[in-house]
């Protein structure tokens, strides 16, 4: 997929927002798959699955993310990142498997404001890309409610200072855990037997 066509994509993506079910399987002569939006205010966050080669799914597969500000109504590219998916992307895991209901495996951050005169006084745009284990039907950051997808892959965008917490919630919608984004992640508390 060339940088016209991601773009394109992308802005296809914040306009309709993502296929609901999410694919799990990359069709015929594509090599990547839409796996995350998430929008907060007038910034935004679209990730995708790559697959290069015809290996199995996930062999030589990465990740990547394109961060957007939204000026004059509409959505302006910023940039992204991208790094390797874990073993088996688009197989759920539980939590025993994880070692925890939500494990952050990647972030970027991009300039918001890179046209203004002097050097200080950057906004940023930041991303997290997280899994979440199979318990977890829904997370919550801030006040927004999203929807995990069936492969369990979710991005989560902000332009605060801080980083948000996200807190994994249950179908009766329980709190079973919690990430606070602008800290290194603590390993859960395993159960006493």
């Amino acid at each position: 997929m060339n940088d016209h066509e991601v773009h394109e994509e992308c802005l296809r993506l914040l306009r309709d927002g993502l296929p609901d079910p999410a694919p799990d399987t990359f069709d015929e002569g594509r090599d990547y798959l839409p796996l995350g939006l998430d929008k907060d205010g007038d910034v935004a966050v679209v990730t995708f699955l790559h697959q290069w080669g015809d290996g199995p799914p996930g062999a030589s597969a990465f990740i990547e993310g394109w961060t957007f500000h939204r000026r004059d109504g509409e959505w302006m590219e910023l940039g992204g990142a991208g790094g390797s998916a874990p073993e088996e992307p688009l197989a759920r895991r539980s939590s025993g498997e994880m070692g925890r209901y939500l494990q952050k495996y990647g972030s970027g951050r991009t300039v918001r404001n890179a046209n203004r005169l002097l050097p200080w006084g950057a906004k940023w745009v930041n991303e997290a890309r997280l899994r979440v284990s199979a318990e977890v039907a829904r997370v919550r950051v801030g006040k927004r409610l999203l929807d995990v997808p069936r492969h369990g892959h979710i991005v989560i965008v902000w332009s605060a200072r801080r980083g948000p917490v996200v807190e994994a919630l249950a179908a009766d919608g329980a709190v079973l855990d919690a990430l606070d984004l602008d800290r290194a992640p603590v390993p859960a508390a395993r159960p006493q037997l």
